[in-house]
């Protein structure tokens, strides 16, 4: 069962992925995500855990904010673990470097909110 009380909690876990992802790919070029499965791998894995807590998310918190898309991000995990074997470089590096950056201002916000 999906709590208001754990959404502050899910959040954490959101904002916790997208630094560890930025910690990975920091300095890091497109070529050398390519050449780098452990990057590539552990970067994917942590979306994947950003789409399982965002997944568990309330109905109403996550109404509550629409501006983040968050259908998308549960629909990226499940790519990324159905799908694992087509996993598209330029895909997984478009989010990393366009939709994180975003997405982390919001998680804090939405945490702040929480305080």
């Amino acid at each position: 069962m999906r709590e208001p009380a754990r959404d502050k909690g899910r959040l954490e876990h959101i904002l916790d992925a997208i630094e560890h992802i930025q910690n990975y790919v920091e300095g890091v070029t497109f070529e050398q995500l390519q050449s780098s499965p452990i990057v590539k791998h552990a970067s994917a894995y942590n979306i994947q855990i950003m789409g399982e807590a965002a997944y568990w998310l309330t109905n109403e918190f996550k109404q509550a904010h629409p501006a983040t898309p968050w259908k998308m991000i549960e629909k990226t995990r499940h790519v990324l673990v159905h799908d694992y074997y087509q996993i598209n470089d330029e895909i997984l590096w478009s989010i990393i470097i366009d939709d994180l950056p975003p997405l982390k201002e919001q998680v804090i916000r939405y945490i702040e909110e929480f305080n």
